[in-house]
């Protein structure tokens, strides 16, 4: 990290997957799930561990690369590769200038989110409102209630350990405004989260209070319910290809979790490490005042040691911005897909149940009761969003994680590369010194 206090930032003052068929817009549950491309479940389960990757019906398979001649060159081909994903994008929102604010009550902090956009839902072509946290985490509730089907991007963590991070300092702000970008722009790009009402309010509205304290629309059909099974009935198994999900996600968050605690280590390694370098290279330049003839060496090595310092200050501060967040959001990404995934384990129970009270009253009607099929299409509905958003999830996954690691890979490249050219350049110093004896 960087050394010295972490600034504070400027106060204010005081102040008073792919578009998937739905299977109720009129095509068989079927067709919603992918219809005949439908691998089977052993082969879903080899993909999910035989691969270290999950491919659900209609996912693309990662495209094999030729080794480039440098990494940055690889890198910026990703990037290029990465952009075109064949979308037309209507939609805009970015994350900017946070600003503390300081009152009688609270000291928080304030994004300004600004929109840009060509849909008709838009009175503007353009908005720019201010948000703190806790709007955004309004949101995300709110999408939850509204599309219980559908995977909500995670949020930041609110909390942090008090005397270890300070949540004012502008590295802490920073950090935060990035995750919370990503976290809209993740919105922006899907389907159909990109549309729900309360996400349009959050961009638009100047006064969010008004309509937080109005509890805007009810929820829809599919969310209320979704909302009122309470988890009484109990589900026989999932199916093959959701369990397997299930499997998937649990090995996965352990996997970034156990990633995350050995980063963590060797970041504070690295940083211990920074300190003995800084009080290390000094002891050469004072001991050379007391030398004649390796006055100059011991002068080239302080100076070797201050380089090698600023490298590793970089590579650690690179690590701990861009490395480590990425890593939390997966692995709150994971719960956020076992919460939709236990929803859909809620409504098949509820669907099972209810088929099995028609069985037992050995009722002779020819049509199914309508509660079973209202039952069975809000099923078909979770079976249906989940797989699209978890083949969304999966390519975003395989794009940042490619992006990441080969980052890391350039990042630490150029530490030992600094290093190199650092002790590469008093070698010759030292060996004018040995020709001259």
């Amino acid at each position: 990290m960087s050394g010295g206090p972490p600034k504070a930032l400027p106060s204010t003052g005081p102040h008073s997957l792919r578009d998937m068929p739905h299977p109720l817009a009129g095509s068989s549950s079927e067709e919603a799930v992918g219809g005949d491309s439908t691998p089977s479940p052993d082969l879903l389960m080899a993909r999910s561990f035989g691969d270290k990757d999950l491919i659900l019906p209609n996912g693309g398979t990662p495209a094999g690369t030729s080794s480039p001649a440098s990494s940055s060159s690889l890198l910026n081909r990703l990037q290029l590769d990465d952009d075109i994903d064949g979308e037309t994008r209507d939609l805009f929102v970015t994350v900017d200038d946070p600003k503390k604010h300081v009152c009688t009550m609270e000291t928080y902090i304030t994004y300004r989110i600004t929109t840009k956009s060509t849909r008709v839902e838009f009175d503007l072509p353009e908005y720019s409102v201010r948000r703190r946290y806790q709007d955004f985490d309004w949101l995300r509730n709110k999408l939850e209630e509204s599309q219980p089907t559908h995977l909500i991007p995670p949020l930041p963590e609110k909390f942090v350990v008090k005397g270890v991070v300070d949540r004012f300092s502008e590295e802490f702000v920073e950090t935060r405004r990035k995750a919370l970008d990503k976290f809209l722009k993740r919105i922006t790009d899907h389907p159909v989260l990109s549309f729900n009402e309360h996400f349009h309010v959050f961009l638009t509205a100047k006064d969010l209070n008004a309509y937080k304290k109005q509890g805007m629309a009810l929820l829809t059909r599919v969310g209320e319910s979704v909302k009122h099974v309470t988890g009484g009935y109990k589900l026989r198994s999932r199916p093959l290809e959701f369990a397997a999900v299930g499997e998937y996600l649990d090995t996965f968050a352990l996997k970034l979790g156990t990633i995350d605690r050995i980063a963590q280590r060797i970041i504070k390694e690295e940083i211990e490490y920074l300190v003995e370098l800084r009080e290390y290279g000094p002891v050469y330049s004072t001991w050379s005042a007391l030398e004649g003839e390796l006055a100059e060496p011991l002068e080239g090595v302080s100076a070797c040691i201050g380089n090698c310092s600023a490298a590793l200050e970089e590579l650690t501060d690179d690590m701990t911005e861009d490395f480590l967040p990425v890593l939390r959001e997966y692995i709150l990404y994971s719960d956020s897909m076992k919460s939709v995934l236990k929803k859909r384990d809620q409504v098949q129970a509820e669907y099972e149940a209810k088929l099995e009270a028609v069985a037992v009253r050995k009722e002779e009607r020819p049509k199914v009761p309508a509660d079973v099929e209202k039952c069975q299409d809000r099923m078909e509905c979770f079976n249906a969003d989940l797989k699209a958003d978890m083949e969304r999830w999966q390519n975003n996954k395989r794009q940042d994680f490619r992006q990441l690691l080969m980052g890391m890979a350039d990042k630490n490249i150029h530490y030992y590369e600094k290093c190199l050219m650092a002790w590469e350049s008093i070698i010759p110093l030292l060996q004018e010194r040995q020709e001259a004896k």
